[in-house]
């Protein structure tokens, strides 16, 4: 008899521009990865940077058979590679966090009765009551926000329910705006998903419901008590409970995927789905922090985001519910003037090259000459601030810099403004990068060796979903997987410099 084939894992990540998927065996290795890139294989969709940019500039919306079209993209590439899914165990996956879809009336039907004989996004067209979906980069929810904060006591009363003050991004607020200038859309949706609860949803062929760690990036979520604040709901729109389901532990194991799934792909009937959490607490599952570790993610959004036991919130920055242990939290902030910023000062200072880019960086001495940039070329979540600052030695506001200068004073400013970096894709040369940052908080940096922590983490949480029922903690879980290595050591003076300049530090950074 033919010994059978090893087990594996698979990790999604429903980012915000591209799809990705990786498998890992039991030993934790990577064994597969793949990925659909918005933009450049969806181009019918017309998205820069995987969405929609409305004429307000303040609406961003992304549209939801994109998301669906990519899956299937990725699992007919998987399928012609020869990928064998009748391997796969167990799956989970992440979405980028605050994105809603609407699921309209009728949809859970044809969830339930998807034919193999054709692809998703042919099955699902009709189901949604909304097409183009508010994603974390819209900002037109300002007013929303204000109500919401009234409703329940103020900024730092919803603050200390929910774990964040009124964000325009947030979930509850945008189907606030949805409730407001679209009642009859809202009374056709029969639910509303996260994107992770979306991807989820697409593998069980049912409504999958929100995990606790996304569900804390909605402004709606009690995150002591781990259920819907009502006050929040009744803020939002009526009823809302109902279309949002009940919220679950990140690490429940929701079913097995579709038979769609076997009949189309090979996937074994008996495959579990664990749930789907947002792409910043993946990532934390996927770089295994430990408490006192910052992790710097640096994407189209950048982030900032550690393990805390006992969270204070603040007006500023956000608490979720903890993605693989609900007795404890994780504190996050997020950026928008990411990796789209650093692309347009490559084009205008380095011809559009990465090389190029990180030549300057070596070119320019730590603390740039006392030159420093600070560059929101949309309105900024954290500081509320936006336009390009640049101030010469002098503390004085000045139109331009030298390009090597310019280079230099994005990068030292972004950490200086949010702490941390990491690029998706081509980018600097990551030890180009790591350096600068150990330089700026003069503090070691340590290095995953993976450009898709999400995904990775997903998979991760995935067997921890197969685990935790016999008391299997997710460090044990995770043990085979190799430990952070130091990748940058301060320069020496480079406490000087960080004081001079106003910068400090004195944690660990962990950098993938």
């Amino acid at each position: 008899m033919a010994a059978r084939a090893a087990p594996l894992a698979l990790g999604w990540d429903l980012s915000s521009q591209q799809v990705k998927v990786v498998a890992i065996d039991e030993q934790l290795n990577v064994v597969y990865e793949d990925h659909v890139h918005f933009d450049k294989d969806l181009p019918e969709f017309g998205t820069q940077g995987g969405a929609h940019v409305h004429e307000d500039k303040l609406t961003v919306t992304s549209p939801v058979l994109m998301w669906v079209k990519a899956l299937d993209l990725i699992l007919e590439k998987m399928k012609a590679s020869g990928f064998q899914f009748s391997q796969v165990r167990v799956l989970s996956g992440a979405g980028q966090q605050h994105g809603s879809v609407y699921w309209k009336e009728g949809a859970c039907r044809a969830l339930r009765s998807l034919s193999p004989a054709l692809p998703l996004h042919q099955l699902l067209k009709d189901c949604f009551s909304i097409s183009d979906c508010p994603i974390w980069m819209d900002s037109s929810t300002t007013t929303q926000c204000r109500s919401l904060e009234a409703a329940v006591g103020g900024a730092t009363a919803l603050t200390a329910l929910t774990g964040s003050r009124a964000y325009e991004r947030f979930t509850g607020n945008q189907i606030a705006k949805m409730y407001r200038l679209s009642p009859e859309v809202y009374a056709q949706t029969e639910r509303i998903s996260l994107v992770s609860s979306f991807g989820a949803s697409l593998f069980l062929g049912d409504y999958s419901p929100i995990d606790y760690s996304d569900g804390s990036g909605m402004n709606l979520l009690n995150i002591w008590e781990k259920v819907w604040a009502q006050s929040c709901l009744d803020a939002c729109a009526p009823g809302l409970e109902k279309k949002l389901g009940n919220p679950v532990p990140p690490h429940s194991v929701l079913g097995t995927v579709a038979p769609y799934y076997s009949h189309r792909y090979g996937f074994d009937p008996g495959c579990k789905v664990v749930a789907f959490t947002g792409d910043n607490p993946a990532s934390l599952a996927g770089m295994r922090l430990e408490e006192g570790d910052i992790a710097v993610s640096m994407g189209t959004s950048d982030t900032l985001f550690l393990w805390i036991r006992e969270p204070t919130p603040a007006l500023e920055g956000h608490i979720f519910c903890n993605p693989v242990d609900t007795r404890d939290y994780m504190a996050l902030l997020c950026f928008k003037n990411g990796s789209l910023m650093r692309e347009k000062v490559r084009d205008t200072s380095a011809a559009g090259s990465w090389d190029e880019f990180s030549q300057a960086l070596r070119s320019t001495r730590m603390g740039n000459e006392g030159n420093v940039g600070f560059y929101f070329d949309v309105r900024e979540i954290t500081p509320d601030a936006d336009g390009l600052h640049r101030f010469n030695p002098d503390n004085k506001e000045v139109t331009d810099f030298l390009k090597e200068v310019e280079i230099r004073a994005l990068i030292e400013g972004q950490f200086m403004a949010k702490g941390f970096m990491r690029e998706t894709g081509r980018s600097p040369e990551p030890s180009t990068l790591t350096q600068v940052l150990s330089d700026v908080f003069d503090a070691p940096v340590y290095t995953v060796d993976t450009a898709n922590s999400a995904s990775l983490g997903c998979a991760y949480r995935a067997l921890h979903g197969l685990a935790v029922e016999a008391g299997t903690s997710f460090a044990d879980v995770v043990k085979l997987a190799p430990e952070p290595r130091l990748a940058a050591e301060p320069t020496a003076g480079a406490a000087r410099v960080s004081q001079s300049m106003g910068w400090t530090s004195s944690v660990r950074f962990i950098f993938p």
